[in-house]
């Protein structure tokens, strides 16, 4: 099968599009999926530099996010069959352990993702076990089936479960554009919030707008802490959703208001934040960490998706055979939404 494979660490140069073994069922519980469309994340762009603690065996099969038909299925499978639109949950956990049994398999100490720890999903054919599918909406095409677990399983985990947004509230989200972002800005609005974001391009801000975006503002030309308490009579808003790390934590801070909620599941320009503790206890704030979702949640979001509700954006569709320039265009930061690969035809 082609396959879009890392041959090495160390730069975008090293992907290569080739042929390489077709995967085999191993366990009962497991499908075999013809994969139509993938889409690109961030992580990818990590993986392709290297992780620190996570090896690979090359040529490495890219890719977190897909959608296919299923092409054949194991005894124990009971929900699918062979010719079913599937779409894939890229969190794999052992389903054994206290956390997996308490509900929140992200915490199981084997977890792992496609195209991160495992071999990925922009190949002609990935092996997935059957409780990681969920039937693809009747109307979605392929490039938002493609593009829609990764990015609304974790915008969902962040702002419904650990911010708990409440109808009323006020939140910012940092640098609207990508996957995460978009969803977390939908997420928000689905729940009754007044949501603010940023961006250094206006373009996207004007994007966002129609998108549902009470207030835009370019992090570049704007104070946003200034403008944020402008905006909010010097409140502060509820909740920041904050997934770049170094180079905004100390605005995000000032951005809150009392009790205010900081949720994060990236730090994509640096990991080292500075934390001025007097004020986390004098305005009482909440730091929560976040990482991809659990299965309750998966079921939750694709309920929603069925109901034509956080269907991904898609900023452009790319054949296989130019799935190495889908990560330069990733790499730029230009795209409005998601970059996906067509890869069956």
């Amino acid at each position: 099968m082609k396959a879009l494979t890392l041959t090495a660490l160390g730069g975008i140069g090293n992907l290569r599009v080739q042929d390489i073994a077709n995967p085999r069922m191993a366990a009962a519980d497991e499908v075999l999926v013809r994969v139509q469309a993938a889409a690109l994340n961030r992580l990818d762009l990590f993986v392709v530099g290297g992780l620190p603690g996570v090896s690979y065996d090359f040529p490495h099969v890219m890719g977190a996010d897909g959608a296919g038909v299923i092409e054949a299925a194991g005894p124990e499978v009971t929900r699918f069959r062979p010719g079913d639109r599937v779409m894939i949950n890229p969190g794999i956990y052992c389903g054994a352990c206290q956390y997996c049994l308490g509900g929140e398999q992200p915490l199981c100490p084997e977890y792992r993702l496609f195209g991160e720890h495992v071999p990925g999903t922009i190949a002609e054919y990935i092996v997935v076990p059957e409780r990681n599918l969920a039937r693809v909406p009747e109307q979605m095409p392929w490039d938002r089936a493609a593009a829609f677990s990764l990015s609304a399983l974790t915008a969902w985990r962040m702002v419904a479960t650990r911010a708990a947004v409440r109808p009323g509230e006020t939140v910012l989200i940092w640098g609207i554009g990508g996957g995460v972002s978009l969803a977390a800005l939908q997420i928000a609005k689905y729940h009754g919030a007044r949501v603010m974001v940023t961006s250094s391009s206006d373009q996207k801000l004007a994007v966002a707008k129609t998108l549902g975006a009470d207030v835009t503002l370019n992090h570049v030309t704007a104070d946003v802490p200034k403008e944020i308490r402008q905006l909010t009579a010097r409140r502060g808003v509820d909740v920041v959703v904050d997934t770049v790390g170094e180079k905004t934590w100390e605005k995000s801070l000032r951005c809150l208001g009392r009790l205010g909620r900081l949720v994060t599941c990236g730090a994509t320009t640096g990991p080292m934040c500075v934390t001025d503790v007097r004020k986390l206890f004098w305005n009482q704030w909440t730091l929560l960490g976040s990482t991809m979702g659990n299965h309750e949640e998966y079921r939750r979001i694709t309920a929603l998706a069925d109901r034509g509700h956080l269907w991904p954006v898609v900023d452009r569709v790319l054949p296989l055979s130019e799935a190495p320039r889908a990560f330069e265009l990733l790499q730029s930061g230009a795209q409005m939404g998601k970059l996906v690969i067509q890869v069956t035809q």
